[in-house]
């Protein structure tokens, strides 16, 4: 609900209303009397036309030809940069193919590499586990902490035990950290 304008402002509005209804009249009243016909202009002649064109049809002949000309040239080189592109991309391909060779050939060395390293590691920890608790726990306080627990987290648990059992309390200690916390910053998602 909205409250009707009262007092000044009312008559304002009316004064302006009533400004705008005389404009409107005025405008229509003077725009009917200039509402008549107008004779269309006369179409120029036949010859009056081709003078105002300014060029005659063997000048526009020769623009033709000589833009036919740039385009054909232009073609030309068009042609001979995607015969060179077509080239350069075969030779890529060549080459990408090389390194594809390439990198098969190096996957599989390292495999060859990888799988002989495991190997030795399988066999050095069966001789490890083979031996008498005593003599390997002597040996593996010898090794560096990081190098005995490569190998005893290898072992079968039992032959681990016995190795940690026969080790110093220092050097046992030092091992079953590191042991423990080979895998703690590996991601769990």
């Amino acid at each position: 609900m909205t409250a009707r304008p009262r007092g000044p402002v009312r008559g304002v509005l009316m004064f302006l209303a009533g400004l705008m209804l005389a404009s409107g009249v005025i405008r229509v009243g003077l725009g009917l009397s200039q509402a008549q016909a107008v004779p269309a202009p006369e179409p120029p002649a036949l010859d009056q036309t081709r003078d105002s064109c300014g060029i005659t049809p063997k000048a526009l002949a020769d623009a033709l030809r000589q833009r036919e000309e740039r385009v054909i040239t232009q073609e030309a080189a068009l042609a001979d940069r995607m015969a060179a592109l077509a080239l350069a991309d075969k030779a890529l391909e060549s080459r990408l193919a090389q390194l594809e060779a390439a990198e098969a050939s190096l996957s599989a060395t390292l495999a060859r590499a990888d799988g002989a390293a495991e190997g030795d590691l399988t066999r050095l920890t069966s001789v490890y586990e083979a031996m008498k608790p005593k003599d390997a726990a002597a040996l593996f306080t010898a090794m560096a902490p990081e190098f005995a627990a490569g190998f005893l987290s290898r072992m079968r648990p039992e032959a681990a035990a016995a190795v940690l059992s026969g080790m110093g309390s220092d050097s046992a200690y030092a091992v079953s950290v590191l042991m423990a916390g080979r895998n703690a910053l590996v991601p769990t998602d």
